[in-house]
């Protein structure tokens, strides 16, 4: 489970985020919604502890992130808008190096059992990296997820770029990351897949949660509409 307490985070005059509260439970997907700045990645970045918080908690199964950040990556996969592999390594032995990060050690077959729940195509297991559209780069890392037993996803503009085919294939991922109960917070521009795909949808603006709501109680035009008018206003 992912939970900001009043989270919040300041650079000089600057609120880059202001105290946010917010939770997603397992199974859940949130999409947070909104244009460039106003504060989804850096609320991603706060839960990543890639950066510090002004004031208030990021928590990650009830255990803050600031104070315990080795602790709390242990229940995380974390996917950022271009996922960097390491492009002279097939796609098995990426997987198999960022398993070792983590302390798992997997054997090869079980790894391309991996790669194979998450929609890699069997002919490029052993075909490096640098072969790969962003869309199968992306799905390394979905596979890294399950073989993590990731409890949560944070993801940062995943879709960016992606054609239709590979995004609606991200989207049915992340769907099945749901029904085994992946907490996930996704940050994105992309609101007919926040409809599509999401539980839960929150629209920032200036570092401000200004809507959140479940994605089955607005319809994707009344979404936009919605959209739209805070970004206008």
């Amino acid at each position: 489970m992912l939970e900001a307490v009043n989270l919040s985070k300041t650079y000089q005059q600057h609120e880059a985020l202001k105290p946010l509260n917010l939770t997603v439970k397992p199974g859940e997907i949130f999409c947070l919604l909104g244009a460039n700045g106003a504060g989804k990645s850096t609320t991603i970045n706060l839960f990543l502890n890639f950066i510090e918080p002004t004031s208030g908690k990021a928590l990650i199964n009830g255990i803050d992130v600031a104070s315990s950040p080795l602790e709390t990556k242990k229940f995380l996969t974390y996917i950022p808008e271009n996922l960097m592999l390491y492009p002279m390594l097939t796609g098995v032995e990426n997987l198999d190096f960022f398993c070792g990060l983590s302390s798992l050690q997997f054997k090869r077959d079980e790894l391309a059992v991996y790669l194979a729940q998450a929609g890699l195509q069997e002919d490029f297991f052993n075909q490096r990296v640098s072969t790969y559209s962003k869309g199968m780069r992306q799905k390394v890392g979905i596979a890294l997820a399950i073989a993590k037993k990731a409890q949560v996803l944070l993801l940062d503009e995943p879709t960016s770029g992606l054609d239709p085919k590979a995004s609606n294939e991200f989207s049915e991922l992340l769907i099945k990351m749901k029904e085994i109960g992946v907490a996930t917070l996704m940050a994105t521009h992309d609101l007919f897949r926040s409809k599509d795909t999401g539980t839960h949808i929150g629209i920032m603006k200036q570092g401000q949660l200004l809507e959140n709501f479940e994605a089955a109680d607005v319809s994707f035009d009344s979404l936009e509409k919605l959209y739209l008018q805070h970004m206008h206003n």
